[in-house]
């Protein structure tokens, strides 16, 4: 579903650039193969037969399909048998219009572009096998979404103060269970299992999807994959058809294909096997969009005999690193061994940092980035990569402290997620009481205020000396009276002058919480994460002003109509949004245990093995330096100071192939607590830490017994999961996860 709608087109390149007649017609010989190293040659010049071409890093894999084409069109293969499939209509488009300037003959007729485009061709041929006209219309996502809004209100599903998921979650819950080919109660569970109690009703508007599209001679991007899979897989004339027309089929990108498309492929090849599929089993990291690992390691017995080349020269990188690039894979579980290597000269070893905490580590990159612009190194050429975009926050307030612009790919900015905007609006407020845009998105959380009503209460408590009293003593006899009430209530308690800025947040997220989940109520365990990260950012800091100063420090993004003149920025990528470029200069930071992998990923599964692929896609983009970073100290969400060590796929490689700069202390060492995560949800308490004994949630709270918080009112112990944490069912506010180190509950009864 997140297919681009131009890329439902097919791709023919332009005529490529000529002076005078440079539109060959010779036969064999043609095309100049000299710049091949010896594995490429071995695959482009490949005759019949199934090939599959493992492409490590950076080893020219657009090269070899390339010249492959050119090759097969100078052996006098017509143009209209070869079918080139790739992932993006720009790279089909830019290896058609290089392989006709090798091959100095005309690739118009050369079918190339994406999955998608080559289904809405042949289903518009050939899909009256399947009983469809050739008129069928192909909705985008937008579409979809409202077809999605429309099921759900039709079948009453939405409104009348039900909580169910919006038609974007919905909409990803159904083209996830498809390339996913995992049943959709069974994603539903495993991905949303808070929305599990919807799971019949998301069943319902499925079907009823696709009878609408149906009724309505409608397809969206996954329909063209699912029915193009059916026309191969039900009619044996259609297939026997299009396996006649396309003698010779290349798939790039292998390992990111899915079930569905890697099915499609084995059903293309019907009666000639003449199919090359290039790709890196290394690099796939795609199993959240249904990308398949095992389809790439699944090829030689889906094909058997296929012939296995390795392209394992790379043309990016120096040998230091490819060196410890080939460490991090040499340890996965499964693989197509390979030993990736450079012929390019000097180099120096790749440098793992042990920082003490996050603020030393995202210090120590400000220093080497502005270290490397001192020696010449560009903007451009400098890269942070991070597995998880919240990663990124504590050094994009170091970056902007130092004045170092930066571009941020994968993930939003610290201050651009509405959830991270609304909770930072309390503080700004609490800081300056006069801040009308942020008391505007207060006042717009609570339910039945609009916008009129908004300013109307602002022009009053603004008059005033001190708005937050005034909001307090603001009359009105509107519905909203108690919701405003409780507002006023919580900035009042929030603004007291012996808080710390950690419990001023605390005080915070007591009384935004419910409005989260009200207003986020479809994705909301996940935004919870980023707020969990800002708490321990906001723990880090001695004073509010502060820390609301330096998350407004990083300067605005250039108008567009001044992008062209606007200087290079550097750039902060999560790895998945960096895959397929590269950078002089590649920092990869947060390799700490419980991090890198994330702390919910278990040794020994298909997860940890994809964690560890990810690290490698990560150290591959450097060219010239690579930094490893990791801190030995972090900040739980319960603000727990915790000692961890390194990532374990650091821990894995053989310490003379990087340099180590400031290791931890061997004592530490000895005595750290992995970064675990216990199943009640408490992280361990590091044992060089002391820390006063605290009595136990289970000896001082029973079930049943009737407390008072300074907030939330009355309320019942409804369960105690952990020892210092209490879940409380209180009459107005519904349940509450407290932690008692914070919490100041009352024992009534």
């Amino acid at each position: 579903m997140e297919q681009n709608k131009q890329n439902i087109f097919f791709t023919h390149p332009a005529k490529p650039e000529s002076s005078g007649n440079s539109e060959k017609q010779e036969g064999q010989g043609a095309v100049n193969l000299e710049t091949l190293n010896p594995s490429q040659y071995k695959a482009v010049t490949h005759g019949d037969g199934p090939v599959l071409v493992i492409a490590g890093a950076g080893s020219g894999k657009t090269r070899t399909l390339v010249h492959r084409m050119a090759w097969l069109l100078d052996q006098g293969v017509p143009p209209e048998s070869i079918l080139l499939l790739t992932f993006t209509r720009r790279s089909a488009q830019e290896m058609l219009h290089r392989a006709a300037r090798i091959s100095g003959q005309s690739c118009s007729r050369v079918v190339g572009g994406t999955f998608h485009a080559t289904a809405n061709m042949l289903l518009r041929r050939y899909g009256h096998h399947l009983g469809f006209g050739s008129g069928f219309t192909i909705i985008d996502r937008g579409d979809a979404e409202g077809i999605i809004n429309l099921l759900r209100n039709s079948l009453g599903l939405a409104g009348a103060g039900k909580r169910f998921p919006s038609k974007r979650v919905i909409l990803n819950l159904l083209s996830g269970a498809i390339n996913k080919s995992v049943e959709l109660e069974d994603l539903i569970y495993e991905t949303q299992p808070h929305l599990i109690e919807f799971a019949c009703d998301i069943v319902m508007i499925r079907k009823e999807y696709k009878a609408f599209k149906l009724n309505n001679a409608l397809m969206d991007y996954d329909d063209l994959l699912v029915n193009w899979q059916r026309l191969l897989g039900e009619s044996v004339q259609a297939r026997t058809e299009i396996a006649s027309q396309f003698g010779y089929i290349l798939v790039d990108e292998y390992q990111d294909t899915n079930l569905i498309q890697a099915q499609i492929v084995r059903l293309l090849a019907f009666g000639h096997d003449n199919v090359m599929v290039v790709g890196d089993d290394a690099q796939s990291i795609y199993s959240f969009r249904g990308a398949d690992f095992y389809n790439i390691m699944r090829f030689p017995e889906q094909f058997p005999g296929a012939n296995i080349v390795k392209l394992e020269q790379n043309y990016r990188s120096v040998q230091p690193v490819l060196a410890l690039t080939n460490a991090i894979i040499a340890q996965a579980e499964e693989k197509y061994t390979k030993e990736l290597f450079s012929e390019m000269e000097g180099g120096v070893k790749p440098v793992v940092y042990s920082a003490r905490n996050e603020a030393s580590e995202a210090r120590f990159i400000v220093d080497n980035i502005k270290a490397l612009l001192h020696t010449g190194t560009a903007n451009k050429e400098i890269a942070v990569l991070f597995r998880s975009g919240f990663h990124s926050y504590k050094l994009e307030m170091e970056l902007a402290a130092h004045s170092l612009d930066f571009e941020k790919r994968g993930g939003m900015k610290l201050t651009e997620a509405a959830h991270i905007k609304d909770a930072l609006s309390f503080l700004r407020v609490l800081i300056n009481p006069w801040d009308n845009l942020s008391w505007n998105r207060l006042l717009l959380q609570l339910d039945k205020v609009g916008p009129k009503t908004s300013q109307k209460i602002l022009e009053t408590i603004m008059a005033e000396d001190k708005p937050i009293q005034a909001l307090a003593e603001y009359k009105t006899g509107a519905k909203w009276k108690d919701a405003l009430k409780r507002l006023a209530d919580a900035l009042t308690a929030m603004d007291r002058f012996e808080l710390t800025p950690s419990g001023v947040f605390d005080l915070v997220m007591e009384y935004y919480e419910p409005i989260f989940e009200r207003i986020y109520h479809d994705d909301y365990p996940k935004r919870r994460r980023d707020l969990e990260q800002l708490k321990a950012l906001v723990g880090g800091y001695g004073d509010l002003q502060s820390f609301v100063d330096d998350t407004a420090l990083d300067p605005p993004d250039p108008a567009p109509n001044n992008l062209e003149t606007a200087p290079e920025k550097l750039i902060l990528s999560t790895i998945h949004s960096a895959k397929g470029l590269e950078w002089d200069a590649v920092f990869v930071i947060g390799l700490s245990e419980g991090r890198f992998p994330h702390q919910k990923t278990l040794p020994a599964t298909e997860q940890w093995e994809e964690e560890r692929r990810l690290l490698y896609v990560a150290a591959t983009r450097a060219k010239k330096q690579l930094f490893l970073t990791y801190p030995r100290t972090i900040m739980t969400p319960d603000r727990k100071f915790l000692n961890v060590v390194m990532s374990p796929f650091l821990r894995e490689i053989n310490p003379g192939l990087y340099v180590n700069e400031n290791p931890a202390p061997t004592a530490a060492r000895e005595n750290i607590a992995l970064y675990r995560c216990n199943p009640d949800g408490v992280f361990p308490e590091p044992p060089t830490l002391k820390k006063a004994a605290t009595q136990s949630a289970r000896t001082e709270f029973c079930t049943g017994m009737a407390v008072r918080h300074p907030f939330f009112g009355i309320g019942k112990v409804k369960e105690i999961p952990a020892p210092r944490r209490i879940e409380v069912h209180f009459d107005r506010h519904g349940d509450k996860l407290l932690h008692l180190d914070y919490a100041k509950l009352e024992i009534i009864a």
